[in-house]
């Protein structure tokens, strides 16, 4: 693996190689406030988001958090669901509720995250009592309609 090397120009520049690989120079500037570094991008560069990302709703919240917590499951970190509710000082029911969440089939975790789950559908349903059976779980959520 490459050696990552900041440099600061004037103007950004893109170096294509015929191997494929895809060079970048980005103007920045990196300083220091309060023990941590902080990258500023000069303001004649600076590429300001046309549509800021929107915040999670409660529920892609639910659902990002229950991923991140069966992550610091598996790769051992804490050995069980009632230590890791203990450090994050939370009940571990709730901690089961939201890992729950991590298997739902595919297209309701898209549905999930497009915002187009129909609206009378809540956290509690998806957290609580979900069968594994992705079929099932499509016909428990969408019979509700």
């Amino acid at each position: 693996m490459r050696e990552i090397e900041i440099t600061s120009t004037a103007t950004p520049d893109v170096l294509h190689a015929s191997d494929g690989s895809i060079s970048m120079t980005i103007p920045i500037q990196i300083t220091r406030r309060a023990r941590r570094a902080h990258i500023e991008v000069p303001a004649s560069v600076a590429h300001h988001r046309a549509n800021p990302p929107k915040p999670l709703t409660p529920l892609q919240a639910a659902l990002v958090r229950g991923h991140r917590w069966l992550a610091m499951l598996e790769s051992g970190k804490y050995p069980s669901m009632r230590a890791l509710a203990e450090h994050e000082g939370i009940d571990n029911s709730y901690v089961s509720r939201m890992i729950n969440l991590t298997t739902l089939a595919p297209d309701i975790v898209e549905a999930i995250l497009d915002e187009s789950l129909p609206e009378h559908i809540t956290q509690f349903d998806l957290a609580s009592g979900t069968p594994l059976c992705w079929e099932e779980q499509r016909a428990k959520i969408y019979q509700k309609i």
